[in-house]
């Protein structure tokens, strides 16, 4: 019965971390090499314009009551400078990020690149606190509103109009089944998705425009209603700009269109250093998704003001969260309107799959590269749970309310799009390209206006995406501390004198001596090597090659180690590495010895003085400290035979 219990839980462990990457475990190892022509594969671009238009254009299904609630009368002008901020500002700067990180990173990347040491892995942090922020509560909002649409539809409101919360996590349920399961990029099923929720949309907004022209007065209702309430246009245009920030739901697809880039299909002559023909067509992907999005919201946002009461867009009126829904079912019947919201909500629950997606891409892209996530976050299928619970968590605490989940949503949305043009701005300047640095230096105070407006008209929003950073942060440091002692070096590289001297003492009793560098003079290494025989009763028979680690960033988790050899002074072999951390060079450096040789090492330190703690501190965040006793804790982790462990000595 134990055998059989055991059998099961291995096989639960190995579908759980199926796919899991063995790097920075046991031995060192060469990741794989990424393919040298990607051109073959890939889909073309409007199919995968698709795929992140389950996202962008699923927004239909909120945006429109959003911007009525937001701008009340003013909502078409409000969406007017939305679609201008839209074409003139978030899409030339996400087409310079396709170009300058075409694989899928996007401003994240481009930003972490400028940045090195502590300063830079906390700022990636954050920003992936507010990416989090973003794709989870694109999963949450979506799920909500895919859920209003069934429980408001007038053939099942009685039988579910108290059961949203449940229906949300439901829907939130399925979503994480199908990727525990094994989702893979269902193209084909977004084509469809997508192609039959826009066509209908274009028979609500046909419908709609056909009324606001056959019912002259609605427009001049609403014209006299507008200029009675704002006096005159220069008063609207003003006002527009103050409101527009809460209508930034409408520019949530950009980060998701430059998340799927990898699966745009390129040219056959590209290659992953350079995807000229990827980055060529993902700009027409992100063109044509941005244009056509614009023409939808501005008609969708006239005809849902003029022909629907204001009433009904506040909570608990029929057409809150659902304003094209409403439409749908009052002007072309309840048969239409129920396909109408199946097709929406299929679509918002698949934004959520899209969002899941970028989330699966994303955090581990960084997190376990950081030495910020336990190693199974590498595999697809943990991450997918705790996601899953997370989202469970917000609905809860939001009572599943799209309107609730907007300021944070857009939060998340706004501060990604600001730090990719700050980013683009950033390069643009690097590159001397001194108009496009001007240009996108005003994009970029333009959106990060429109940021902190958003956070001071909402500020639940960036509360929000402060506990996500927060927990990001926490969870972070603590992985980084409880994997303090594992060995990190992906691979390690020898040049030929260094094989040489390694070849050479692995005939004898091969033995090491680690020694910091200061004046590396003959003094240093003849006093150092008198030391370490007094110290340890060692015969002058014996011979030793020295070890010299050079910390380059400590910040640095996971890394290559390339060891190079020289003689100094005629006599003394030296082998000099650079490294994040002293002790895990030494220990990854003594196992590749031993399996290059089959000689098992001799390493010898000194005692470090100090209190030990600070030592350890100094160690975690700075790669030094207590170089001896923290060497022999990553040898004991990598290697619980001791027979085959690396022998080390401190004097």
């Amino acid at each position: 019965m134990a055998t059989t219990d055991e059998t099961r839980g291995s096989r639960l462990r190995a579908w759980m971390l199926e796919g899991l990457s063995d790097m920075g475990k046991g031995k060192p190892s060469r990741p794989a090499e990424p393919a040298a022509d990607a051109g073959h594969q890939g889909q073309p671009w409007y199919r995968v314009m698709c795929l992140t238009g389950v996202d962008y254009f699923s927004t239909l299904g909120y945006q429109p009551g959003i911007a009525a609630l937001a701008a009340g009368l003013l909502s078409p002008v409000a969406t007017v400078v939305l679609v201008i901020v839209t074409l003139a500002g978030a899409l030339p700067v996400y087409r310079r990020v396709a170009e300058e990180s075409p694989h899928g990173e996007g401003s994240i990347a481009m930003l972490s690149r400028l940045l090195s040491f502590w300063k830079g892995k906390l700022f990636v942090l954050t920003l992936l606190g507010f990416a989090a922020t973003d794709f989870l509560i694109t999963i949450t909002l979506s799920a909500a509103d895919a859920s209003t649409h069934l429980v408001e539809n007038p053939h099942l409101e009685s039988a579910l109009h108290d059961k949203q919360v449940l229906i949300t996590m439901i829907l939130i349920a399925l979503l994480g089944a199908v990727f525990l399961k094994g989702f893979l990029e269902a193209i084909g099923v977004a084509v469809a998705l997508v192609g039959i929720y826009l066509a209908l949309n274009v028979v609500v907004v046909v419908t709609g425009m056909w009324h606001v022209l056959t019912e002259g007065h609605v427009v001049t209702d609403w014209a006299s209603a507008l200029t009675q309430e704002h006096g005159n246009v220069l008063v609207m245009i003003g006002v527009a700009l103050v409101v527009f920030p809460k209508l930034a739901l409408g520019l949530s697809g950009f980060e998701t269109g430059v998340a799927v880039m990898p699966h745009v299909k390129g040219d056959p002559g590209d290659t992953e250093a350079r995807p000229a023909g990827r980055i060529r067509d993902t700009k027409k992907l992100l063109t044509t998704a941005a244009l056509i999005m614009s023409v939808f919201l501005i008609t969708t946002s006239f005809i849902t003001t003029v022909l629907i009461p204001h009433e009904e867009f506040e909570p608990g009126g029929d057409a809150n969260g659902r304003a094209l829904a409403y439409l749908a079912h009052e002007y072309l019947g309840n048969t239409f309107g129920t396909i109408y919201d199946v097709s929406t909500i299929l679509i918002l629950w698949f934004a959520g799959a899209s969002a899941m997606a970028g989330l699966l891409n994303l955090m581990p892209r960084y997190l376990p590269k950081y030495g910020m996530a336990p190693h199974w976050a590498r595999a697809v299928r943990p991450m997918v749970i705790v996601f899953t619970l997370v989202a469970f968590l917000v609905t809860w605490i939001f009572d599943a309310d799209v309107d609730a989940q907007g300021g944070a949503y857009a939060t998340g949305v706004l501060v990604l799009i600001c730090s990719a043009a700050i980013a683009v701005t950033i390069a643009a300047r690097k590159a001397g390209q001194r108009g496009w640095t001007i240009g996108f230096g005003v994009i970029a105070a333009v959106f990060l206006y429109t940021t902190v407006l958003n956070v001071i008209e909402r500020p639940d929003g960036v509360k929000i995406g402060a506990c996500f950073i927060a927990g990001i942060i926490l969870v972070s440091l603590l992985s980084r501390l409880g994997r303090a002692f594992e060995l990190r070096v992906t691979h390690v590289e020898l040049d030929e004198l260094a094989e040489r001297f390694i070849q050479d003492i692995s005939r004898r009793t091969p033995r090491f001596i680690a020694n910091e560098p200061d004046e590396r003079d003959v003094a240093e290494y003849r006093d150092k090597i008198e030391q370490i025989r007094a110290d340890n009763d060692l015969p002058t028979t014996e011979d030793f090659v020295f070890i010299e680690v050079t910390v380059t960033d400590p910040s640095e988790f996971e890394a290559e180690l390339t060891v190079r050899g020289e003689v100094l002074h005629d006599r003394y072999r030296v082998l000099t590495v650079e490294s994040s951390s002293v002790p895990n060079a030494l220990a990854a450096l003594l196992i590749h010895a031993r399996d290059m040789t089959g000689a098992c090492p001799h390493v010898y330190f000194e005692w470090t003085e100090g209190n030990p703690f600070a030592n350890f501190l100094r160690f975690f965040l700075f790669g030094q400290g207590e170089i001896a006793p923290v060497t022999r804790e990553i040898l004991r982790e990598a290697e619980p035979d001791r027979d085959l462990r690396p022998h080390v000595h401190v004097g």
